[in-house]
Formats: C-alpha cells, sequence, structure tokens
C-alpha cells in the first residue's frame, strides 16, 4: 500500500486510538500508579498479570502519548485477526506484534518477531501467564518469553505491570461496568543476572509482579 493510500488509514488509526483511551478513561477512570518508574521514553518490556481482554488496553491508555506511539502490544494473531474490525485495531490502531498461537499456522518464529520490534526501538506490552488467569491464584506459571528476551536482550527494562480491579469493573456476564477505579501500577525494573537460569528468574519475575497487587480486602 502506497503512502498516500495509507494516509487516511493512519489518520484513522489515530483518531480510533484517542477514542479508545478516552473511551477507556471514562469508564474505568484508569490511572497510572509509577511505583518504580518514571514515564519517560526508555525502551522497555510491560510484563502484565492478565484477568482480562481489556488489559491490554488498559495498559496502552495510561502511558503518555510519547510513550504509548512506541509501544506495541505481543498480541495473539488469530484473535486480532478474525474480524475485519479488529484487523483494523490491532494492527493499525494499537501497532500489535502479532504472534499466531497455533503452532500449525506460524510462517514465522515469534521470538524472532518480539526481537525485531525490540531492535527496531519499540517497547512491548506482555503476558507472560499466556491465557488470561481464571482462577483464584494471582497469577498462572510464566512461560519462558520473558527470560529469553531478557537473556536476549539485556539491556531492555523489563518491567512488572499490575492491572487491578478490571474483572471487579467488568465480572463475566455484566454489560454496564461497575463503577470503581482501575489503577495500573508500574515496579522497579528488573533483568536477568548473570548465570540466573530461566526457572529462578521467572520466579523472581513473577514475585515482582505479585509485589505490586493491592492488599487483600479484610473479610
Amino acid at each position: 500500500m502506497s503512502d498516500v493510500a495509507s494516509l487516511p488509514r493512519r489518520i484513522a488509526a489515530r483518531i480510533v486510538g484517542h477514542a479508545l483511551a478516552f473511551v477507556a478513561r471514562f469508564i474505568t477512570a484508569v490511572r497510572a500508579d509509577w511505583r518504580g518508574i518514571e514515564p519517560v521514553a526508555k525502551q522497555r518490556v510491560y510484563y502484565a498479570n492478565h484477568v482480562s481482554n481489556a488489559d491490554m488496553p488498559m495498559i496502552w491508555t495510561v502511558l503518555p502519548g510519547h510513550m504509548r506511539r512506541q509501544t506495541r502490544p505481543v498480541a495473539a494473531a488469530d484473535y486480532w485477526l478474525k474480524t475485519r474490525m479488529r484487523a483494523f485495531i490491532g494492527p493499525e490502531v494499537f501497532n500489535c506484534v502479532l504472534i499466531d498461537r497455533r503452532p500449525e499456522a506460524r510462517t514465522e518464529v515469534p521470538m524472532a518477531k518480539i526481537l525485531e520490534a525490540l531492535d527496531e526501538g519499540s517497547s512491548l506490552i506482555i503476558f507472560p501467564e499466556g491465557n488470561r488467569n481464571m482462577t483464584d491464584d494471582p497469577l498462572l506459571p510464566f512461560r519462558s518469553g520473558l527470560y529469553n528476551m531478557g537473556r536476549a536482550r539485556p539491556d531492555v527494562d523489563l518491567v512488572p505491570t499490575w492491572v487491578a480491579n478490571l474483572n471487579e469493573i467488568m465480572p463475566k456476564g455484566e454489560v454496564i461496568p461497575l463503577p470503581l477505579i482501575c489503577t495500573v501500577t508500574f515496579g522497579a525494573p528488573i533483568h536477568v543476572a548473570e548465570g540466573e537460569g530461566k526457572d529462578a528468574f521467572l520466579t523472581r519475575a513473577a514475585d515482582a509482579l505479585k509485589a505490586l497487587a493491592p492488599p487483600e480486602p479484610r473479610p
């Protein structure tokens, strides 16, 4: 597609992105808590808990505009390419790095695409649990992708990012959101230590993320 032909789509994507951010703030009053880092334009991988399909838009929404434009969510191609609307929003509004979860359908190595995005200077949003957590445990076991990123690109900050209250704002089966504030908390960055094994690192990464969760309400 030529630059002239794609210009209207880029403009439309920018307008839709601003609209989505406005709607997210209006419905959830989402706010950022920069607890361990500052909102500056530094390359990072934001790794987050995953309880809702709205987790990624919430993180993307609270980033300042100059950071949002450089931050690409890593997302499932088989979800975002399922309909024409999603195929516009995922690749063009959020600028997702699309990974096919079906091994038999892949034409590219997922980690190669992720590292290519990092090498282009993008920051990333990832969900190391892989799937949405529908259990009572705070996190599902992490998959190895976060460790592989940290090993391959040791200078990139890995930032634990906890999304709170989304499952309470939009419980399963409900249509009208409940009036709670959604908070996205950014913690101190971590890196893979010299000689640190995969299991030890993933345990440490999960602990750093769980430490950002709000305390459980008293009965």
